[in-house]
């Protein structure tokens, strides 16, 4: 049983990651919607996954050890500190590629989505 920190940060993990998820644009390039304030958003969505990975508790995190967690707990500070060279490619790569499994594994720890 996750430490109610844990099981928050879990929660926020989930509802950011979801946020992306369900607001990922179009499969073409072009039709990519990360620009200006949705951008923004997407920085700090990813800024608060990157913070609440941090607040797991590490057993949470030894359970599932193909996720990257020293980057995704790193990429804060870049989001943070050097937000403005966070290139709008990476930002798409991230929003395509990388979130179906850290959603995944934080709803298997939940045991459920959460309502």
């Amino acid at each position: 049983m996750p430490s109610d920190q844990s099981r928050q940060a879990l929660h926020d993990i989930l509802e950011n990651a979801w946020w992306h998820a369900s607001s990922r644009p179009g499969s073409t390039r072009q039709v990519s919607p990360l620009t200006g304030a949705r951008s923004t958003l997407l920085l700090a969505c990813l800024e608060i996954i990157s913070e609440a990975s941090s607040r797991l508790d590490q057993s949470i995190r030894d359970r599932h050890p193909t996720l990257p967690w020293r980057a995704i707990m790193g990429s804060g500070n870049v989001y943070r500190h050097d937000y403005d060279n966070v290139a709008e490619d990476q930002l798409w790569r991230i929003v395509n590629n990388s979130l179906s499994v850290p959603i995944a594994a934080m709803e298997q720890e939940l045991g459920a989505r959460p309502k």
